[in-house]
């Protein structure tokens, strides 16, 4: 494997920089689940309910404003933004503590809107910063640092909880949402490319020129992996809680972080990828057979090497494709819209999985997630073969279709 696509990468001004605020940016953002489901569960003195109902409003409102703020920063410009998002979030990290717990739902619901755009901002930037050529290996790197944000974030924030409380860990959230708006802020990275035509006033691209049948089974698919995902994290632990391993459960869960870190930097260094439909399919597929490791530790590490393997690679190539499809005019709202997809994706895999394993028995989760994502690929397999008829064909439409609104602008409306 060469290395080289990632150091012509790197190379390239501005990505160096913009890899390391997102990355840290990212952190505060990732803790921010696990410290409001301990803020309620030990100084509201509420059950997980209750917790997970908070936890779900703060999800809902995130995947509802993701697109939102998405195509204010396309009309207006990303420093605006960065300056609403950074302030309401950081109001509602220092305000919630105090808030009784239904205030706090409601409270959660408009901080999500409201939700630094740190994911999108990146990816959007990725784009404008990166020839076609170089794009693959730099959302290869995204998929990697974003990888490693929601490896750290967590832990951070469980541990500021557990040694200072939940409510100091939630002043940390906000400090550290502050840092990483400011960080963006002062990086102000691009989200046109230097070819692409700059904001101008009154512009608008209506959605119907770009959001066709297949960005959105783009997006479907987008949802179907961090569905299976999140499905495969739950199902885990509750396979080796079963098999009286759970003290392996982080071994198991870093190998299978391992798997997908390796499988991203290896498909980074591909001259050109996948279509997401063809990642998804292979990921789903050798996920529903993982039960079969039962609650042997190493049999199941071993088990999800296939479809671990497959994971950062197939978001990669979601983040890919939209960029490709969609005008720089609309190229916010468009990686809003994928945001949006892999968090609803993460809110549904898990009860999913919750729900098929109460009712059957632990193994069984993974097939649930696993069939499901299947299932997904195969619906959305006509829109691939009519768009594809064979590779080269292929690319050469995508681009065409990427290209052709920023050659022809849409006339202002």
């Amino acid at each position: 494997m060469t290395l080289t696509p990632y150091r012509e990468t790197l190379a390239l001004r501005g990505i160096p920089s913009l890899l390391i605020v997102a990355t840290l940016a990212r952190i505060p953002i990732t803790a921010g689940a696990v410290v409001l489901t301990l803020h309620v569960t030990q100084d509201l003195h509420l059950g997980y309910f209750q917790a997970g109902l908070a936890g779900a409003a703060l999800t809902i409102g995130s995947s509802l404003g993701a697109p939102v703020m998405g195509r204010l920063t396309d009309r207006k410009g990303l420093r605006p933004v960065l300056l609403l998002t950074t302030i309401a979030e950081v109001l509602f990290w220092c305000t919630s503590q105090a808030m009784p717990y239904w205030a706090l739902v409601v409270a959660a619901l408009i901080g999500g809107f409201l939700n630094l755009p740190a994911f999108s901002v990146a990816r959007q930037s990725i784009a404008a910063l990166t020839p076609e050529s170089h794009r693959l290996p730099a959302f290869a790197l995204d998929s990697i640092t974003t990888e490693l944000s929601f490896m750290t974030g967590p832990a951070l924030g469980v541990l500021i909880a557990t040694t200072a409380g939940a409510r100091a860990a939630m002043v940390a959230v906000a400090v550290g949402i502050l840092l990483a708006g400011v960080g963006l802020f002062v990086l102000n990275p691009p989200i046109r490319g230097t070819d692409e035509a700059p904001i101008s006033a009154g512009e608008r691209v209506p959605r119907s020129a770009w959001l066709r049948p297949r960005l959105i089974a783009v997006l479907a698919v987008t949802s179907a992996v961090t569905l299976v995902l999140s499905g495969t994290d739950v199902a885990v632990v509750a396979v080796l809680q079963a098999g009286d391993e759970v003290h392996w459960t982080g071994a198991v869960l870093a190998m299978w972080a391992a798997f997908s870190l390796l499988g991203g930097l290896a498909y980074g260094t591909f001259k050109q990828g996948f279509s997401p439909v063809r990642l998804l399919a292979p990921m789903a597929l050798f996920t529903i057979p993982v039960g079969l490791a039962g609650g042997n530790w190493w049999l199941l590490g071993l088990l999800l090497l296939p479809a671990g393997a497959l994971c950062a690679p197939a978001i990669t190539a979601t983040a890919d494709a939209v960029s490709r499809m969609t005008p720089a005019a609309a190229r916010g709202e468009a990686m809003g819209w994928h945001n949006s997809a892999l968090t609803v994706g993460v809110a549904l895999g898990a009860p999913l999985a919750g729900v098929v394993m109460d009712a059957q028995t632990p193994a069984w989760g993974f097939a649930a997630v696993g069939g499901v994502g299947l299932l997904v690929a195969i619906l959305v397999l006509p829109t691939e073969l009519r768009r594809r008829p064979h590779d080269g064909a292929a690319a050469e439409s995508e681009r065409a279709d990427a290209q052709a609104p920023a050659e022809e602008p849409v006339p202002v409306r």
